[in-house]
């Protein structure tokens, strides 16, 4: 185990609290990155005491693997629009940087407000491309981690802790 279920729930009240501060007043659009940061922005969203609303978009890269591809697009897209929305991306955890860095490209294009970016987890070490985080939660080291809506072929994404996956599980 990285990081135990207390660890999570006082970081993500955290958050909720800085979140509340600072967009008091401005009705922020969170986004949510599926499927990893379900569980994460759900919490997040109960942390936080400000009138907020939500959406999802998906995006993939990993197609399976404990590695991302270096390839990037969305799968299915966010059902309202941005434009003019303070818009929070939420995402469960930033390694390379690819995926977060188009993402933010292209929903720059969309127009809004202000767009700020929020991680779960920051797996610095993995970084390629530079990206600006506004809110993290935890910064961790180069291992392979699920639970806590992160997953490995779709498995252990209910589990309450965020733990690293020591090998890659048969069958």
């Amino acid at each position: 185990m990285l990081i135990t279920p207390e660890e999570i729930g006082e970081r993500v009240r955290e958050l909720g609290q800085s979140l509340s501060r600072d967009y008091a007043g401005k009705d922020p659009l969170l986004v949510g990155v599926l499927k990893g940061a379900v569980v994460f922005m759900a919490d997040l969203m109960r942390a936080a005491d400000i009138p907020l609303a939500a959406d999802f978009i998906a995006v993939g890269s990993y197609g399976g693997t404990t590695r991302s591809s270096g390839v990037v697009k969305i799968t299915a897209d966010l059902s309202v629009s941005i434009e003019e929305r303070h818009v929070v991306i939420v995402e469960d955890i930033i390694d390379t940087g690819r995926t977060i860095g188009y993402l933010k490209r292209n929903l720059e294009t969309r127009r809004p407000a202000s767009l700020r970016v929020m991680a779960l987890l920051d797996k610095i070490e993995r970084r390629e491309v530079e990206v600006e985080l506004d809110y993290v939660g935890f910064t961790i080291p180069n291992h392979f981690v699920v639970g806590y809506g992160l997953d490995y072929r779709g498995r252990y994404r209910n589990l309450p802790c965020v733990a690293v996956l020591e090998e890659e599980p048969r069958g």
